[in-house]
């Protein structure tokens, strides 16, 4: 792990501030810059997850809820789901849309790096699109680990610099061309500008493989979702 990333360099206030600047856009842009591919890697991070009914789930840096919500549906009346951000303008966002029929969802702000729950104490945790804007990220995988009950999954969704030819031209040219000009459309350039330094700072997924089994979880593994820039990566806590 000698001379990788350990964290996103950004100061953590500016990051909270821009997503809550951003946060009343924040689906729509996420459907556009993915061209509305996000919406099955939820579908496959849930599956990941192992949810069922009766479960209590952690949405960790939860942006608006969309994958908090998934998993509200999945666990249903009898399970319970926290969704957690450090962007208040998220949680807003969150808090007003439609609820789904499912477990009752507890909107929380807090901070990754220090996660108000007690230790095993959750079912799942899932992390959506969050992690690479964190500013460590062996801790953050650490704290995920810490609340996961024995035999919990860890499940984290992430964008990842591609290394198959076409997803890396397309990468190229969509993260750093399309989505900056995207945001400045919306008056929202210079959120939109932070996405393609944040990849470039973010770590290989054989390297967040590492951090998870660096933080005690077992039978880690990982995967390339379709389109070849998003990854699957999947930990559990030892029974």
């Amino acid at each position: 792990m000698s001379g990788a990333p350990t964290g996103n360099p950004h100061d953590p206030a500016a990051v909270r501030e821009m997503f809550d600047r951003i946060a009343g856009r924040y689906d729509l842009m996420n459907s556009l810059m993915t061209a509305g591919l996000d919406a099955g890697w939820r579908r496959a991070t849930i599956e990941a997850a192992g949810l069922a009914a009766g479960m209590r789930v952690l949405d960790v840096a939860c942006g608006t809820g969309m994958l908090t919500r998934a998993a509200a549906a999945v666990v249903g009346p009898g399970g319970e789901v926290i969704g957690l951000d450090a962007s208040t303008g998220m949680l807003e966002r969150a808090r007003q849309a439609r609820t789904v029929a499912g477990a009752p969802i507890r909107w929380e702000a807090g901070d990754a790096m220090h996660l108000p729950l007690d230790d095993a104490s959750v079912d799942a945790v899932l992390i959506g699109f969050g992690l690479r804007n964190l500013p460590d990220y062996s801790a953050a995988v650490a704290e995920m680990a810490r609340v996961a009950k024995p035999g919990g999954r860890v499940v984290i969704l992430e964008i990842a610099q591609p290394r198959a030819t076409g997803p890396r031209l397309l990468h190229a040219v969509w993260f750093r061309r399309v989505v900056p000009l995207l945001g400045r459309l919306t008056r929202r350039g210079t959120a939109y500008a932070y996405l393609p330094t944040s990849l470039e700072d973010y770590p290989t997924p054989e390297a967040v493989g590492g951090l998870m089994a660096d933080a005690g979880l077992v039978h880690v593994r990982w995967r390339w979702l379709r389109g070849g820039m998003t990854t699957l990566h999947v930990g559990e806590r030892p029974a």
